[in-house]
């Protein structure tokens, strides 16, 4: 094909500009085609945003300070600020009474302290860490111990483990390990979009943290196990019920 588009060039002018957009198409073909987007996989429901053009918020609490809980909730009270509710999902780990486990802001308040303490459970598998967004709406995740407040945190969650740091599958995991749970979790992509992850079945630390690697995350941050539930309309995927602590929503204006 370059063999048959450069014998039609006829002079060194003709060839200067023929070659220089000769070399445009190909910048915008590879531009395009390189354009990160996650495929499917049949063990896993995903959805991938770009929090800076899609409303992305963390939930607790109805205006009137009631427990949300569930999503069947959480798609009432965002139908009641006119606002259409395009995904969710349980949004990290929390106590008894539906509190947050460890670090919880939601518009700049910081509601729960963060949690540096060593104990058991999933929440405490080293390194454990937070995912936030921040005035300008850009994400991060980063593990807890390098975690620095400031007033740009408009949003954040603890949880743990860590799945990726730096690229990087969390070295406590085993490839083999029989720990296996319906689990979820948050990653960012290189191009700063968010991609959500939950398995449809049971699965190990090791196989969601190595999809988010082989999707091109960065990093990427533990939710939750067996409670998990993910409500996406436009892949036919609705589950409304949950008994949760905080949760992570998408929203858009009603038309």
């Amino acid at each position: 094909m370059i063999n048959i588009f450069f014998s039609k060039i006829k002079s060194p002018r003709s060839s200067l500009k023929t070659i220089w957009y000769f070399l445009l198409f190909i910048w915008l073909f590879c531009s395009f085609c390189c354009k990160e987007k996650v495929k499917d996989n049949s063990r896993f429901i995903t959805y991938q945003v770009n929090p800076q053009k899609k409303n992305t918020q963390l939930y607790w609490k109805s205006d009137k300070g009631e427990l949300l809980k569930s999503l069947d909730h959480l798609i009432t009270d965002v139908q009641y600020k006119n606002k259409k509710l395009v995904f969710a999902m349980n949004g990290g780990m929390f106590e008894p009474d539906n509190s947050p486990k460890g670090l919880y802001i939601e518009d700049f308040k910081i509601l729960k302290s963060i949690d540096t303490l060593k104990g058991s459970g999933n929440f405490y598998l080293k390194p454990n860490g937070i995912f936030y967004l921040t005035r300008n709406n850009r994400a991060g995740i980063v593990e807890t111990k390098k975690y620095v407040q400031n007033k740009e945190v408009r949003y954040a969650t603890q949880s743990g483990p860590m799945l990726i740091t730096n690229g990087k599958i969390n070295p406590i995991f085993q490839e083999n390990s029989k720990n296996l749970n319906i689990r979820n979790g948050v990653g960012i992509l290189k191009n700063g979009d968010l991609l959500f992850v939950m398995s449809k079945k049971e699965i190990n630390f090791y196989n969601l943290a190595e999809f988010f690697k082989n999707s091109g995350c960065k990093d990427a941050l533990y939710l939750d196990g067996y409670v998990s539930r993910t409500y996406l309309p436009e892949k036919k995927w609705i589950q409304k019920d949950g008994n949760f602590g905080i949760m992570i929503g998408v929203t858009e204006s009603k038309k």
